[in-house]
């Protein structure tokens, strides 16, 4: 039984894009296990507070992501 955990930092995507996440991380592990995989194929999405994610020896809010992505 598969787990995928995506840890997110808070505050960056709305609850339609986290539910597309898990619909698309579902199919990417059932295209590879088998149709029979998906009633087992777990997706958990951790939030990490913003601030408390640090990249480069910067911590990360939601606003810098959201700066990244419309880049």
């Amino acid at each position: 039984m598969p787990l995928i955990t995506v840890n997110l930092i808070e505050n960056v995507f709305s609850p339609e894009e986290k539910a597309e996440m898990i619909e698309k991380l579902t199919n990417a592990m059932v295209e590879i296990e088998g149709e029979n995989m998906r009633s087992v194929t777990w997706v958990k999405i951790e939030e990490v507070p913003e601030g408390q994610w640090g990249i480069g020896g910067n911590a990360m809010t939601a606003a810098m992501v959201h700066e990244l992505q419309s880049s």
